[in-house]
């Protein structure tokens, strides 16, 4: 996302003019390509009724959208935007947008497995969220910090991760850039980050770059979509 503070970004009045000029007809086009339809994955977790509930963290480009796509997603129970991969005493946004933390910008996703699996999970991410095969990228967005990137909470999750990766290599022309960083602590972003995309329709960031990815989620996955998304702000009231 630009680098600006979270309430006035210069950065973006150019993008504003180009909308009221009628840009957007050109680009809001090739946001919505950027989507492709990917098998399964040949692996998966196996179906429980013990478990009810299962934790994903996934990073791709700016937390915004993937936050926004998932909150989407039928069987999600929670979609917090945050930051993974650094330390807890620079998981802010002002440190991690210098791009010296280790840190990406990333979503932690909570499900219902029963309802949709860690499998699934994944298919959205590579289909949908992101594009997986833009390395320390998204967008317009450069840096580590917008890495394509997966932080499995368990072994079986960083099997199915390893295996999947390795199935969409095979059919891929351009070669998956997602790195598997196991171990690494979920740190919560600051409120002003949280449900954006919602609170923000007409942002033209938003716009631009993920309205299409929530429009690709009900074309390619009419099944795990929902209309109406499950926000950080009315788990907290």
């Amino acid at each position: 996302m630009p680098r600006a503070s979270p309430y006035f970004r210069p950065a973006l009045i150019f993008t504003a003019l180009l909308l009221a000029a009628g840009f957007a007809l050109r680009v809001l086009p090739s946001a919505a390509e950027s989507a492709r339809s990917i098998p399964p994955p040949a692996l998966d977790e196996p179906a429980s009724p013990q478990a009810t509930s299962e934790v994903a963290v996934l990073a791709g480009g700016c937390f915004w959208g993937v936050q926004g796509v998932f909150q989407h997603v039928e069987g999600v129970t929670s979609a917090v935007s945050g930051y993974a991969g650094g330390a807890a005493n620079t998981a802010r946004y002002e440190m991690v947008s210098t791009n010296t933390t280790g840190h990406a910008e990333a979503v932690r996703v909570t499900f219902d497995p029963r309802r949709v699996s860690y499998g699934h999970i994944l298919q959205i991410y590579f289909a949908v969220a992101h594009d997986p095969t833009e390395l320390n990228r998204q967008g317009p967005d450069v840096g580590t910090q917008y890495r394509s990137a997966i932080f499995p909470t368990n072994s079986e999750q960083t099997r199915i991760a390893e295996s999947y990766i390795a199935q969409l290599n095979q059919t891929h022309n351009a070669a998956i850039a997602t790195k598997i960083e196991p171990g690494r602590d979920f740190y919560p972003a600051e409120d002003y980050h949280q449900d954006f995309l919602t609170r923000n329709p007409n942002y033209p960031y938003i716009v631009i770059n993920d309205l299409p990815k929530i429009e690709n989620l009900k074309r390619l996955f009419p099944d795990l979509y929902r209309p109406t998304p499950v926000l950080v702000a009315a788990a907290r009231s």
